[in-house]
């Protein structure tokens, strides 16, 4: 009987820690809302913008819009590029960790442009897409691959990795610091778009 009993909750933790790793409806929609409003962003940033416009940069150690529109589309395969080969064979993340928490903390300090980070050499500028137009495509393209990523998986949940914020992130945290890393940097094309010097046309 009691080695009955203990099968028994054996398999209820089971069940219950795969539930609890398994992505819900409403987390897996405030992704997808959150990728094709701050891709709608990029886009509504860089709309209509001249040669000029484009190419202009507010001191010799600034990125122009350009740049950082390429940077952009080139973080986005390297972020889930990552997301794939690394975080998703991570183990599981330390139990009793407020995932809720953890994903508001991505979400809040990513875009944060008060704290200022160096890219890494494989993520600056070298136009590698040949125009902000070929950047502006390959992002877009990209950014429909981390949506069909974040369709395809229910175990987003399952598994965890080290990140900047001193935090393991989940699967789907790293999806959210994906949009949330475009968003950071839409806010950099437009403190470019604010400078007083920036063209007219």
């Amino acid at each position: 009987m009691k080695r009955a009993l203990a099968v028994v909750v054996l398999i209820l933790c089971v069940a219950a820690l795969a539930s609890a790793q398994t992505l819900t409806p409403a987390e897996r929609e405030r992704a997808a809302k959150y990728l094709e409003s701050t891709k709608q962003a990029v886009l509504d940033a860089t709309a209509y913008l001249s040669e000029a416009q484009w190419n202009f940069k507010p001191a010799p150690d600034r990125w122009s819009v350009a740049e950082v529109t390429e940077h952009i589309a080139a973080a986005e395969d390297l972020l889930r590029g990552m997301i794939v080969s690394k975080v998703m064979t991570a183990p599981p993340r330390p139990s009793g960790e407020n995932v809720t928490a953890i994903d508001d903390m991505v979400l809040a300090s990513i875009p944060d442009r008060t704290h200022k980070a160096q890219a890494p050499d494989s993520l600056k500028p070298t136009n590698r897409f040949g125009s902000p137009q070929g950047s502006l495509k390959h992002f877009i393209e990209s950014r429909q691959q981390t949506l069909d990523f974040l369709n395809q998986h229910d175990d987003l949940r399952a598994h965890a990795l080290d990140s900047p914020l001193g935090k393991k992130l989940d699967g789907y945290e790293w999806v959210l610091f994906v949009a949330a890393h475009s968003e950071r940097h839409t806010k950099q094309i437009n403190e470019v778009k604010a400078d007083p010097n920036f063209p007219k046309k």
